[in-house]
């Protein structure tokens, strides 16, 4: 019997490409809108948009038209020459971030790594050499690369890849003591995510964030906030820090930016990003014309009259009735947590025996964590999705009762 397309893909990648991923039996070919579909035209509703990429949804219309209009004009430009939508875009995201200089690279570890090299030049410049530790938090998660890697506070990502880079050390979530005992004469930065994606979906208080801005102003200490997972509307605001009447030093986006053309970005104030001068730091694709134009399409989006009000309601209504879901069923779910269309539930079993029962629904959820199921829908997403994913977790909740 001939393989289906899907047979076909499957064996192509496990034999050509690494084995970094526990990939589902599944192979997207379509998306649009909420909906994608399989190679055998199978649709299911999308509750993780990518990791939280398509945030506009799959295919957005004003992106793919930005996008095929750029790809017919210029594809790529050296950052030796000025790059009109690379200049726009900065100005945007700057404008809206009350920032005032932007990086631009091509994901979010990319974003992470620049944050922390402009933090370490800063301090350098300023203040000399041995002034250049990091302190995140424990569960964080910042990127895959050695440096980010060494970032993130969960030693599972980071076994096997000593020596990891120095001067990283990590604290408890919502600890203000256990921060303040960390820092030292040689802390330059203190990296957090508002929102911790992949450590549980856990929102940091607001009365510790607000702390940690003051300590840092107190000290010169720059704030890093990565908003890789969080940023652009995800929480109910544009930017995730918003919930906190802050501003940091530096903030990173990357992920929805692009509405699923790979872009990140770097934001810091300008007495920071004076630090980064011809021949610190640098992307050969970093704020390409294509990603620049998919992402201006986005920010139009994004900053469209009423969106913000509406994920904030929508995300409200969603975490209730996941309390709804939690109370009926107390001794399999534990808790629910989050910001915006940005949730978290509790489980007392493995989340991936979830996400496989979802699959098997039609509905494409996430894990952040052995025991937290994660729900990262698109902000167009309806109240009548939302109910039918709650449904969908009830049949599977009852079953296990």
């Amino acid at each position: 019997m001939e393989k289906t397309t899907f047979e076909k893909t499957k064996a192509k990648t496990n034999q050509y490409l690494m084995p970094t991923y526990a990939r589902f039996d599944l192979a997207l070919v379509k998306g649009k809108g909420t909906s994608v579909w399989d190679a055998s035209g199978k649709e299911y509703l999308d509750f993780l948009a990518g990791i939280s990429v398509c945030n506009l949804g799959h295919c957005h219309p004003k992106v793919v038209a930005a996008v095929t209009e750029q790809v017919q004009t210029l594809m790529h430009c050296s950052n030796l020459y000025h790059i009109e939508q690379q200049a726009e875009l900065a100005q945007v995201l700057c404008t809206l971030a009350k920032l005032d200089q932007a990086f631009f690279c091509n994901s979010g570890a990319e974003a992470n790594e620049g944050a922390i090299k402009l933090a370490r030049r800063y301090s350098y410049d300023k203040y000399g050499a041995g002034r250049a530790d990091v302190i995140t938090a424990e569960k964080s998660f910042h990127g895959r690369t050695i440096t980010t890697v060494t970032a993130t506070g969960q030693t599972k990502y980071q076994e096997g890849f000593a020596p990891l880079t120095p001067g990283f050390s990590y604290v408890p979530l919502n600890d203000l003591d256990a921060l303040q005992e960390a820092i030292t004469d040689r802390t330059c930065a203190i990296m957090l995510e508002p929102v911790q994606g992949e450590g549980g979906v856990r929102p940091c208080d607001y009365d510790y964030l607000q702390a940690v801005a003051k300590l840092c102003q107190e000290k010169d200490i720059l704030l890093i906030l990565d908003e890789v997972q969080a940023g652009l509307g995800r929480t109910g605001k544009l930017f995730a820090y918003e919930h906190y009447d802050l501003v940091p030093d530096i903030v990173t986006l990357a992920k929805s930016l692009g509405g699923g053309i790979p872009i990140g970005a770097v934001l810091a104030k300008a007495q920071v990003a004076r630090s980064f001068v011809p021949g610190t730091h640098a992307s050969t694709f970093g704020g390409n014309p294509v990603a620049c134009k998919a992402a201006l399409a986005v920010m139009e989006v994004l900053t469209g009259e009423g969106l913000m009000a509406q994920v904030e309601h929508k995300g409200l209504y969603f975490k209730n009735r996941l309390e709804e879901v939690q109370s009926q069923w107390p001794n399999l779910v534990t808790g629910v947590r989050g910001l915006g269309l940005m949730l978290g539930v509790d489980l007392t079993f493995p989340a991936r025996e979830v996400v496989a029962e979802f699959l098997n629904a039609g509905v494409l959820v996430g894990v952040a964590g052995a025991s937290t199921l994660r729900f990262l829908p698109p902000l167009i997403v309806t109240e009548k999705e939302i109910d039918l994913v709650i449904t969908v977790l009830e049949k599977i909740l009852k079953g296990r009762a």
